[in-house]
């Protein structure tokens, strides 16, 4: 318990739950017992009775108090937690109400120690309901159990299961990266949730070498290399894990990307595209063409890709992908995996010779890959792939940045789709209430400049709560914003005679083409995420 700090004996006396001669008194004892803590000694020196004041030093720090004994514990709490890392954070499991475990801690403030113990048990799927109690209570408890039937684990065996349950809760909590990182005093884990990240615990900083030693073992890893290196976990039935590691000042930080494995392919207008099958077809059902997918990186532009490949999939269409890697297998596709000894625009070549209708190329990355992808749509193929811009109209400046002709780009874009994707509000917790006159305000100005006029009639926001479920963020999954430029002959003129993007934009808008913006507004009216979290991604006010 939190006794580190005086006023806590200040407060306990202010209650009225003890004398000032009783904090006097267990000043003097500390003085020969420095390790010992006020709310310890109060009890040791029987200054008040144990259940009144662990009652009381739990209500100080906003926790709940217990005297722990040996008949309190219900539960093997082996069974949950090993003996060693009972020990070591000073914590006992000692009941268990449907899912969820009672565990009694000597210090609650050592948020290092509460949150390995939170850790493990959510691994096992359950939920930890926190206790303080007395550190002599809990001393005399633990060592009762050396003589029984307990689980003792070596060092080892404590650090493959930490390492485990960092994986295994990252994969129930949805979680798209893994980072484990070293810092000054402790190993930080966070969690990439939603495109989010969110620290999960603190690994004390002794484990640090054992955690890595394990990371590097299960990567398949050089253990004597502390250079960047590349790997990959595969001990999980579902799950491909690419793992990367990088030197910092602190030792050396692991993410770990979870990929799941045969996971379904997502239909396209789940994923947030309009609801319309004739602009899905005349965005990307063509020939002698090219369609870029454009965002930043993490914006679901594979996830997009791939839902597109399956739309298109059909047995008399022969279809090749070049990935880096192959994130999803599809049946009746030619999935190519490229590595360091072969390049996107190498793989394309000896495609090109395989009788293709249709070619996805994970990424156009330079002038040689845009030039044969291009020679590609304009010889009878149909050709997809992405690249990193802010938006779709960025898409040709790119290509032209990187040495790609107009001519060229005029003749073979067809279309180009950007997106982003913002978090949903969770269903379960969100809070409706009416748009404020500024938020309208706001949204009508934005619509304005496109010419779109948004209907307010009826229309509810919702401000996100946060629970469970949604890891109390407010947020339960991503969606995608859209925008589509469709490339025809008036634009195809204009990249012709090298017009600027301003130029391209302007002609766009007067012939229906709508930014991302807009269709972000459109998903904040229909109640799918809110004004503050497409903000947060477009800055949009």
């Amino acid at each position: 318990m939190d006794t580190r700090r005086q006023p806590i004996g200040i407060e306990l006396v202010r209650r009225g739950i003890i004398g000032q001669a009783d904090i006097e008194k267990a000043i003097e004892y500390q003085k020969i017992h420095p390790e010992k803590k006020i709310g310890d000694i109060l009890n040791i020196l029987g200054l008040c009775d144990a259940n009144v004041l662990i009652r009381a030093i739990g209500d100080v720090l906003g926790e709940k108090g217990i005297v722990l004994h040996n008949f309190d514990v219900k539960i093997k709490p082996q069974e949950y937690v090993s003996l060693d890392v009972m020990k070591q954070n000073k914590a006992i499991p000692f009941d268990v109400e449907e899912s969820k475990v009672k565990v009694c801690f000597a210090d609650t403030s050592n948020k290092k120690s509460v949150d390995v113990i939170r850790l493990i048990l959510l691994n096992k799927g359950l939920v930890m309901d926190k206790y303080i109690t007395f550190e002599s209570n809990m001393e005399s408890i633990l060592n009762s159990f050396e003589g029984g039937a307990t689980d003792k684990l070596n060092t080892t065996s404590d650090v493959t299961q930490l390492v485990d349950s960092i994986i295994k809760t990252g994969m129930k909590k949805r979680a798209s990266d893994i980072h484990i990182e070293p810092m000054d005093d402790s190993v930080r884990v966070r969690y990439r949730i939603d495109g989010e990240l969110f620290t999960a615990t603190n690994i004390p900083k002794d484990k640090q070498d054992q955690v890595i030693g394990r990371l590097k073992a299960i990567s398949n890893m050089f253990q004597e290399k502390q250079e960047s290196q590349d790997g990959r976990i595969l001990m999980y039935p579902d799950y491909n894990i690419r793992v990367s590691s990088q030197r910092n000042v602190y030792g050396e930080k692991f993410v770990l990307r979870l990929l799941k494995k045969n996971e379904d392919i997502r239909n396209i207008f789940d994923l947030g595209f309009p609801q319309d099958e004739q602009i899905l077809k005349n965005s990307f059902n063509k020939r002698n063409s090219i369609t870029i997918m454009a965002a930043p990186t993490g914006e679901g532009k594979t996830t997009t890709l791939y839902s597109v490949i399956d739309y298109l999939n059909k047995p008399e269409i022969n279809i090749t992908t070049i990935e880096e890697p192959v994130e999803i297998r599809i049946a009746g596709l030619n999935q190519i995996e490229i590595d360091a000894k072969i390049s996107f625009h190498d793989s394309l070549r000896t495609v090109l010779r395989q009788d293709p209708d249709i070619i996805l190329v994970g990424e156009i990355r330079d002038k040689e890959t845009a030039e044969i992808a291009m020679q590609a749509g304009q010889t009878g193929h149909y050709v997809l792939s992405t690249i990193h811009t802010i938006d779709a109209i960025e898409v040709i400046t790119r290509l032209r940045k990187m040495g790609v002709s107009n001519y060229d780009i005029s003749s073979t874009l067809a279309t180009s789709v950007s997106q982003r994707l913002v978090r949903r509000i969770c269903p379960n917790c969100s809070r409706q209430r009416p748009f404020t006159q500024q938020e309208i305000d706001i949204m009508s100005y934005i619509g304005r400049k496109s010419g779109v006029e948004f209907d307010f009639q009826n229309k509810y926001t919702f401000e996100a709560v946060g629970c469970e479920q949604c890891n109390n963020t407010g947020y339960l999954g991503r969606i995608g914003v859209f925008e589509i430029l469709m490339i025809d002959d008036e634009i195809k003129e204009l990249i012709t005679n090298d017009a600027s993007t301003l130029k391209i934009k302007e002609l766009a808008l007067n012939k229906g083409y709508k930014p991302l913006v807009i269709d972000a507004i459109y998903k904040v009216l229909s109640g799918i995420t809110t004004l503050e979290e497409i903000n947060k991604k477009l800055a949009i006010y």
